[in-house]
């Protein structure tokens, strides 16, 4: 019996060690790399969907991702190559590359084409109207952000110059725009979501427009490198955008429910009802890239409103900034 008790011992000690080794170097041959993201949000769920679903896996990447809670900073962490790929606004990249760098960056895939904001008022409004805002303030984040650009079109669209018939506060950090709007700072503030919709269920802030609906095709956020790492390590920026190719197929034939299931390791303090009530927000807003390229069209539109928004001495040529190879590979696969 004692024999027979240690031959079970050892074989299950083989078992275990021949699974530990086996999945040590299951994990070895993924290449870890770092990625960037300008804030967190549900506005980026193909990115998460292609996490939690193993895309990125599939394709041989363990992927980390840092939160570094603006454009300017993500930037920062991908020029210092504290990240291998940065996640922002494509307007960083040109103020880089106007700034005459060698190692300027490279947008390689465009995940969103809306504005991912709404504007949020202390009170509720049944009726909102534009012109409510006249005389009044609004938080909108960092001057020469996308979402603060973003706000100060769709303003001037509707009748309204920011610094004159509105003021847009630019004096404070995007990642403590809630909490200065709870404080008392300004009449109205832009908010990403689920911070948005976890205002109103607070009653600390209530929704009142879609900055991204009333803003229209915007290149808003892309994935970008830095020139030497993407001659470096093409295949690894390929398969990066596979698997968020994949993940952008997977979003669009599942439903909000599924999605939601899907995304909630990444959003743990949003329940499964609030989380799925923005990701069918975001869909029905067609806020998601369909194949990942940023046209020569959209970023001239988005240098026209950086130009209207802040003034921009020259454009940044497309053919520096703009790659299309990968976004193409990934669909042919």
């Amino acid at each position: 019996m004692v024999k027979n008790f240690k031959t079970i011992a050892l074989f299950t000690s083989f078992i275990l060690i021949l699974s530990l080794t086996f999945t040590g170097c299951s994990e070895k041959h993924l290449t870890k790399i770092t990625v960037a993201e300008v804030t967190h949000s549900v506005f980026y769920t193909p990115q998460y969907i292609a996490a939690t679903e193993g895309f990125f896996e599939k394709e041989g990447l363990k992927v980390n991702f840092i939160n570094t809670k603006g454009a300017d900073k993500t930037m920062s962490a991908l020029l210092s190559n504290q990240a291998d790929i940065g996640f922002m606004g494509p307007e960083a990249s040109i103020y880089v590359y106007n700034q005459g760098k060698d190692d300027y960056a490279i947008n390689f895939a465009q995940l969103t084409q809306r504005d991912g904001s709404f504007l949020i008022s202390r009170k509720k409004i049944d009726n909102f109207d534009f012109k409510i805002l006249k005389g009044k303030t609004i938080i909108g984040g960092r001057k020469g952000g996308m979402p603060e650009m973003t706000l100060e079109y769709v303003l001037r669209k509707h009748g309204l110059e920011p610094g004159k018939d509105v003021t847009v506060r630019t004096d404070i950090q995007f990642s403590v725009m809630a909490g200065a709007f709870k404080g008392g700072e300004g009449d109205f503030v832009t908010l990403f979501e689920p911070t948005a919709t976890m205002m109103e269920k607070e009653g600390a802030g209530y929704i009142v427009v879609s900055i991204g609906k009333e803003g229209g095709y915007i290149p808003y956020t892309c994935y970008c490198a830095k020139k030497s790492y993407i001659e470096k390590n093409p295949e690894i920026i390929q398969s990066f955008t596979n698997a968020i190719y994949k993940a952008l197929k997977w979003v669009e034939n599942h439903r909000a429910e599924e999605i939601a299931k899907s995304l909630q390791s990444y959003f743990p303090d949003a329940d499964l009802e609030v989380l799925t009530t923005l990701v069918k927000r975001y869909k029905e807003q067609d806020t998601w890239k369909p194949d990942l390229i940023l046209t020569e069209e959209g970023l001239n539109h988005l240098m026209n409103i950086i130009d209207q928004a802040i003034g921009l001495e020259k454009k940044a040529p497309y053919n520096k900034i703009v790659t299309t190879e990968f976004a193409k590979n990934a669909m042919k696969k």
